[in-house]
């Protein structure tokens, strides 16, 4: 298992799609109850973003997934945390002031 910065709760096992990983260090690692943050593989999609748009899809046993999305590329991020509905809060509030 690869890839974790010693202070970081991100694991950089794949790539990520160009300012996804700005994102999660500025405005989901800080936060206090996330333990971990896994992004998955990119992969290709037909839409088109013009930005870095970023949701919320379900909470998990173990957390919440979101999805990143930027031009025709979307990824999965896997967030191990004990709050998932104040993140789903702080990722929709952060929808609406972009």
């Amino acid at each position: 298992m690869k890839h974790r910065a010693k202070n970081s709760k991100i694991k950089y096992e794949h790539s990520m799609i160009p300012g996804l990983r700005n994102f999660l260090e500025r405005e989901i690692e800080p936060l206090e109850f996330v333990k971990s943050i896994f992004p998955g593989e990119i992969k290709r999609t037909k839409g088109t973003t013009s930005g870095l748009v970023v949701r919320f899809k379900y909470s998990t046993p173990t957390g919440a997934k979101l999805l990143a999305q930027k031009s025709s590329a979307v990824q999965e991020i896997f967030v191990v945390t004990t709050e998932p509905e104040i993140l789903r809060k702080i990722i929709v509030s952060q929808q609406e002031t972009n």
